[in-house]
């Protein structure tokens, strides 16, 4: 590009994608990628599945926006397909991630103050979280560098460390209206909350009336292997976030509560223009079928499990990665201490070797193809990342 129109917060990669199908995208110079960032974790059915896009085709020809005084069949119908397969009882449907969050944490104030006053309004969040970019989201993530340029910030919001019992413990009163976390820290570096951490959490929310919040919106809708990730640790939450994968390239994002909870969403008391926007909707509701389906959830927990350890292989073989970790096809490649702070380097020079992959934090490669991958496309991947690899360590 000669002139970027756009604000300069968004450091552009050097290729501008044109067209793309399953883990494979072409540039505008016909270039062909192989895609194992999958948009980072919202491409779950890859590029342009064909039932995605009959689907947006179909409903295209039909309403596409008719606002929130009413409610549409896309709607209800995804709402549906996602309280019947959780915990969950109603459904709010937004446009992101942050969005849903911002529901979330809204919803449990609001609930809190309904029923045991104004003083209960503390959030209590880990240290390296993230959970979006609005005010009130970058505030609860546990990353100063997302929130510092934009004090004052909303109050009433304790970090406490990840995974972290005892500290969990000391910070959770009778003035917490919630416990927000994500069952894989994402941004920070692919790192798996532990049962018993989540198990106490759950615990401290019910002695102290507070809710529990899991954010899903990177983990949810197949990417461990499980429609939701907390479904591996076997605690439920009282609210929950999905986003991304939920519209596998559509704008969308849904809030999922307990009626317990729900009550305190009183009309009028929160809102989104284009939240159950019908596009959005109807194609959630076919991708939430292929997603849940046994064979696509078997098929990323065989393919992850092979990923990830032929990514460990090509740490070991050379010496890059001390370690790999995460669930399914959410994976996390650890620098080893040599190259520690140099994951964006890394990103970029697989980008040359025509590799699309993600960074977490600076140590951490980040990878979350679709979860439709199959062998050839990662075989092809594993080919490219080795070749940058060598690049990395000779430059």
């Amino acid at each position: 590009m000669e002139h970027n129109y756009l604000t300069p917060n968004f450091a552009f990669a050097p290729m501008i994608p044109k067209h793309a199908l399953g883990s494979r995208v072409w540039d505008i110079e016909d270039q062909e990628y192989i895609d194992l960032s999958g948009g980072i974790a919202v491409n779950a059915l890859g590029h342009c599945h064909p039932e995605l896009v009959r689907v947006l085709q179909e409903q295209s020809q039909k309403v596409w926006h008719i606002s929130n005084i009413y409610t549409s069949q896309p709607a209800q119908e995804l709402a549906e397909k996602l309280v019947k397969n959780s915990f969950a009882d109603k459904v709010f449907f937004a446009n992101s991630g942050a969005e849903a969050n911002e529901a979330a944490l809204k919803l449990a104030r609001k609930h809190a103050k309904d029923h045991f006053g104004s003083q209960k309004n503390e959030i209590i969040s880990c240290v390296n979280s993230f959970h979006g970019r609005t005010l009130f989201t970058v505030s609860v993530g546990g990353q100063p560098k997302y929130s510092q340029d934009f004090a004052p910030l909303p109050a009433g919001i304790r970090h406490v460390p990840f995974n972290d019992i005892q500290a969990l413990q000391e910070a959770v009163n009778e003035n917490t209206c919630a416990v927000i976390m994500e069952p894989i820290q994402g941004e920070s570096g692919v790192l798996p909350v532990q049962k018993e951490y989540a198990q106490a959490a759950r615990d401290l929310c019910h002695k102290f009336q507070a809710a529990l919040i899991f954010d899903e919106v990177q983990t949810g809708m197949g990417r461990t292997g499980r429609l939701f990730a907390h479904e591996h640790f076997g605690v439920l939450p009282d609210i929950m976030t999905s986003a991304k994968a939920l519209g596998c390239g559509i704008p969308i994002g849904a809030m999922l509560c307990t009626q317990h909870y729900a009550e305190s969403f009183t009309p009028g008391s929160h809102g989104s223009t284009f939240g159950g926007n019908l596009l959005a909707c109807a194609v959630g509701s076919r991708a939430f079928d292929l997603i849940n389906a046994p064979e696509t959830l078997r098929h990323v927990e065989k393919q992850g499990e092979e990923l990830r350890k032929k990514l460990t292989a090509l740490g070991e073989k050379t010496g890059v990665f001390q370690q790999v970790r995460g669930m399914g096809l959410l994976i996390g490649c650890v620098l080893s201490e040599k190259y520690q702070g140099q994951a964006g380097k890394l990103v970029q020079l697989a980008l040359q070797e025509k590799l699309m992959v993600l960074q977490a934090g600076t140590n951490v490669l980040r990878l979350a193809p679709s979860l439709l991958l199959n062998d050839e496309d990662m075989n092809e991947g594993l080919i490219r990342l080795e070749r940058a690899l060598k690049a990395f360590q000779a430059a």
